[in-house]
């Protein structure tokens, strides 16, 4: 019986080469080997076989029957390699079908998704997109097992050595009010910000807590009312209340005309660091690598809050002033 570890699959190339040219010296300068060499190969290539392979007649080397019957198959081995191993995969959008799966939070589903979608549709119209929500805990291992392609947003627990994290924007926050608040104006002092009731939105490691663990810093004391799990009913209940919500910008800058009003918050808050995570093993992937370049083409340092009117951002730098020097903490953006 025939041992296929025995088999030099340099060896398959010169068989096929000799149904072709029927001419092992000129077999030999096209392989780029000399005739001693080929003959040597030759030789082998009957030892394994069992069989002559090629008689030399007059006409050339003619093949045997049983070279004849495994000519086909020969052929299909050597394109198999060629096509289906040594060549890299290739990603052609205008072809694909692929469901690409990501994971954001609800207001990336709001504010990222919408540019993302409609680059895929218009480079790759029969691909399609999936937010998944996942667990961080499971995370890591959802991007490694290809459940997951992307996780897009504020993921700081995903530090693992094998993920990939590239930077997008840094984010601010925002305090959101009714438009007619009887009691606050263009301006947020802070004592209007501990007098009034709170809405918060308790979501262990996303980014709200990063405004939570601020207030905590600065011992701050407020009246929270209202504890929800997720931002997206905030503006409604914030324009039919008398209640204050502090949330992403890019949040509060959606609803701005749904009778909200953005006002800076009166404390310096740490940005939020908008980020594109994957696998490593992803990184040679053809699809997911032309997904990271959508996402960082749409998303990198175009955060919506660079839209805000010039008065905004004077007013937050100035309402942030005061009490800056209540910590040592500074806000610092980060790039990896």
């Amino acid at each position: 019986m025939m041992d296929i570890r025995r088999l030099d699959l340099n060896l398959l190339l010169l068989l096929d080469g000799l149904f072709r040219t029927q001419n092992l010296s000129a077999l030999s300068r096209e392989l780029g080997m000399s005739q001693p060499m080929a003959s040597t190969g030759l030789r082998k290539l009957r030892d394994f076989f069992g069989d002559p392979l090629f008689l030399s007649t007059g006409r050339g080397m003619r093949p045997t029957p049983f070279a004849e019957s495994i000519a086909e198959a020969v052929r299909t081995v050597l394109s198999t390699v060629d096509q289906q191993i040594l060549r890299k995969p290739r990603f052609v959008p205008e072809d694909s079908d692929r469901v690409f799966t990501v994971t954001t939070s609800d207001i990336g589903v709001l504010i990222f998704i919408p540019p993302i979608l409609q680059r895929i549709r218009s480079m790759a119209p029969g691909a399609s997109l999936r937010c998944l929500p996942t667990s961080h805990e499971d995370l890591e291992d959802a991007l490694e097992s290809g459940e997951i392609d992307l996780a897009i947003g504020y993921f700081p627990d995903l530090v693992g050595p094998n993920i990939v994290t590239e930077d997008l924007f840094d984010h601010p926050f925002t305090s959101i009010v009714r438009k007619d608040h009887p009691t606050i104006g263009d301006t947020l002092s802070l004592e209007q910000f501990l007098a009034a009731d709170h809405i918060v939105v308790n979501q262990q490691g996303r980014s709200q807590e990063i405004f939570e663990r601020r207030v905590r810093e600065l011992k701050l004391q407020r009246r929270v009312v209202l504890h929800l799990p997720h931002f997206m009913s905030v503006p409604q209940l914030i324009a039919t209340s008398d209640m204050i919500s502090t949330v992403p910008f890019s949040l509060g800058a959606w609803y701005a005309n749904a009778g909200l009003k953005l006002l800076p918050p009166p404390v310096s808050i740490p940005l939020i660091e908008l980020k594109q995570h994957w696998h490593r093993r992803m990184d040679n992937e053809p699809a997911v690598r032309w997904l990271q370049t959508i996402v960082a083409e749409e998303l990198r340092d175009r955060d919506p809050a660079l839209a805000m009117s010039a008065d905004y951002a004077k007013s937050r730098a100035k309402a942030a002033a005061p009490i800056a020097g209540r910590s040592a903490a500074t806000t610092t953006s980060r790039r990896r």
